[in-house]
């Protein structure tokens, strides 16, 4: 199942990838800037919490020396975040919203995930590398350890991806799914160190949040971003498991749900 599914998304290579520059062209349709703006918005994120926290604030990070730690800490969760929450937040509609294209064209349907999550890592890659390139300006570079990076986004991205696909199938059926991870993710933000650090937590509270799968991919980026250390590996194995767990019971499901997909929309 997972082979055929894989070689009919291959065959329909050329449809993604166009339906992903389709829909960055039309983002940023009749704006004077174009394309500019994908580079723009992440740029003044980035600066505003930099100059903010690092020069107007001046908040401490307990055992990281220097004005821009605290600053670090807070954009690589964000942006590891942000990433997790916007596909998720999408692939949870993809079939609802699509239903149209669906009705009148024949693909395969798991090319909407794909597409939207190739879109979302797009937006993901050019909001980090401004985020690198800021470390270099003010030596804080990772160096080599940023590769460490790319096997920390599999994991998150299978795990949203699985997560994505079994809410999206059941917002076909239930349409009240999508408003409810809007609201599960509001909460799941504060439920994730990314705007503080777990120490400051009671114990009982932090051994609690431990069982977010979200947590040890945060501390991966902590780790490769702030610290400039390779990740605890196997803390990544908990997350590892769950994402390939929810990708296979998605799966299954869209196997046996998938024809009634588009009589049901």
């Amino acid at each position: 199942m997972p082979a055929l599914l894989l070689r009919e998304l291959w065959a329909y290579r050329g449809f993604i990838w166009a339906s992903v520059q389709r829909e960055w062209r039309a983002r940023y349709l009749g704006s004077q800037f174009g394309l500019a703006w994908a580079i723009i918005h992440p740029f003044a994120l980035i600066l505003l919490y930099t100059l903010v926290f690092a020069k107007l604030m001046h908040p401490q990070l307990a055992g990281y020396p220097g004005p821009f730690a605290y600053s670090i800490y807070l954009c690589a969760g964000l942006l590891t975040w942000n990433l997790f929450s916007e596909l998720l937040g999408r692939s949870v509609g993809i079939f609802v919203n699509n239903a149209n294209l669906l009705k009148k064209l024949s693909f395969p349907k798991l090319s909407l995930p794909m597409i939207a999550t190739l879109s979302s890592l797009l937006h993901y890659a050019i909001t980090l590398g401004l985020f690198l390139g800021l470390l270099s300006i003010i030596g804080q570079f990772p160096g080599w350890v940023v590769l460490a990076v790319v096997p920390v986004l599999l994991v998150l991205i299978l795990f949203t991806l699985g997560l994505g696909l079994l809410a999206g199938l059941i917002d076909v059926f239930y349409r009240d799914v999508e408003q409810l991870i809007a609201l599960v993710l509001q909460f799941w933000f504060w439920l994730t160190p990314i705007v503080y650090v777990p120490a400051i937590l009671p114990a009982g509270l932090q051994d609690l949040l431990a069982l977010n799968p979200l947590q040890p991919l945060i501390f991966a980026m902590h780790a490769i971003l702030l610290e400039h250390q390779l990740p605890n590996w196997l803390s990544l194995i908990y997350p590892a498991c769950l994402a390939l767990g929810l990708l296979a019971l998605g799966l299954r499901v869209y196997q046996r749900l998938g024809p009634e997909l588009v009589d049901e929309l």
